[in-house]
């Protein structure tokens, strides 16, 4: 592919995003159903200031960009609803319900069959870069998206500003 190439008219950056979004949704879907099947558990991290998310201040105080939680083993309440997410976590034994839509999420995660996929989220006025792992209810170790050519997926058709 060239350089040269014209821009297109179809947003084919936006609705390849949409897609891969909705299997957020649909994996989420299946958990609320029927629970973490064998070792799966997810890593989803989230612009904190992202229009819709609804988080304690204390989080967005110490998250004031982005926040990666776990879902694994002390999670409770997650309901899935057509754009966003809810769950219940704990945060240094103060339990807060997170409300996050997909459009929020930056990464998800399931490290158990190495399977990532990486989202293009935009800018947040004001943002600041970096963040710390959530240390909720799993491993804080950082998590790495490989790019090995394994489960992964990144999108991101260089959307000119």
């Amino acid at each position: 592919m060239s350089d040269d190439a014209p821009d297109s008219l179809i947003p084919y950056d936006e609705i390849v995003q949409e897609a891969l979004r909705a299997v957020v949704s649909r994996v989420l879907g299946q958990v609320v159903k029927d629970g973490l099947p064998g070792e799966h558990h997810f890593y989803i991290t989230f612009k904190t200031r992202a229009p819709g998310v609804d988080i304690p201040d204390h989080l967005i105080a110490r998250f004031p960009d982005e926040m990666t939680i776990v879902i694994q083993n002390r999670y409770w309440d997650l309901k899935v609803d057509e754009d966003r997410f809810e769950v219940g976590l704990s945060f240094n034994q103060i339990s807060s319900m997170l409300h996050i839509p997909f459009a929020a999420i930056t990464s998800f995660v399931d490290p158990a069959v190495d399977f990532a996929l990486q989202f293009h989220v935009d800018e947040v006025e004001g943002e600041i870069d970096g963040h710390d792992p959530a240390e909720n209810d799993g491993d804080t170790e950082a998590v790495e998206v490989a790019d090995d050519g394994s489960n992964v997926v990144t999108v991101d058709f260089g959307k000119k500003k």
